[in-house]
């Protein structure tokens, strides 16, 4: 009777060590991914930043230019100053779907500001001509690029942390150690390219970055 009771009491030590690891297992694997997530974010932010800090100088380039549309230069300045209204931690992907589409939002408008200032720059031969206008163009370009890099990279760690989080039996621990699915960037059409900002500079090609 004895021997009975202590073989029950050992298989449910190893039941309950096996249950132990089998946690750590899956808590360990999720921080991992929700790493690289957060890593990805963070990635998605510096890129949006070098392009928010780009604009400034953008402006103050083709402000000089002789009876350049004001409403333009407005409409860009708002669009920045929008994005930064949009207050999200640099460090953590948010897991709160509408506070992303908010700032895909406000970014996309920022895009389309950006796309529509730099078609009006193209009436106006003389800015295009200059040595700081078209490196401040390549340096756009390169960013846009980035841009579409990183947001792509984001959404992959987030597919890899979602799934991770979704699947059995990793789905009966997420909740209990607080790991939330993650929304992704939404695909707009035309996402797959960024904004067009390639100039023909006299027949030769803009310089690439």
């Amino acid at each position: 009777m004895k021997s009975g009771l202590v073989l029950v009491v050992l298989v449910l030590i190893v039941l309950l060590l096996v249950a132990g690891l089998t946690g750590v297992g899956v808590y360990n694997s999720m921080v991992t991914k929700e790493q690289v997530v957060d890593q990805a974010w963070a990635q998605v932010q510096n890129v949006y930043q070098r392009r928010a800090d780009l604009i400034p100088n953008l402006v103050a380039t083709v402000s000089g230019a002789a009876n350049f549309e004001k409403s333009t230069l407005t409409e860009i300045t708002a669009a920045r100053a929008s994005v930064g209204q949009v207050k999200l931690d640099p460090n953590a992907a948010p897991t709160d779907p509408t506070k992303l589409a908010e700032f895909q939002k406000a970014q996309e408008q920022l895009s389309g500001a950006l796309s529509r200032l730099l078609v009006v720059v193209e009436r106006y031969p003389d800015l295009k001509a200059t040595t700081n206008f078209r490196d401040l163009q390549a340096q756009l370009e390169g960013t846009e690029n980035r841009i579409t890099v990183e947001r792509g990279r984001f959404n992959d760690a987030v597919m890899l942390y979602n799934t991770a989080v979704k699947t059995f039996p990793n789905v009966l621990l997420a909740g209990l150690f607080g790991f939330q699915p993650k929304p992704y960037f939404a695909a707009q059409p035309g996402a797959d390219k960024p904004p067009p900002v390639q100039f023909d500079f006299g027949g030769k090609a803009a310089p690439a970055k």
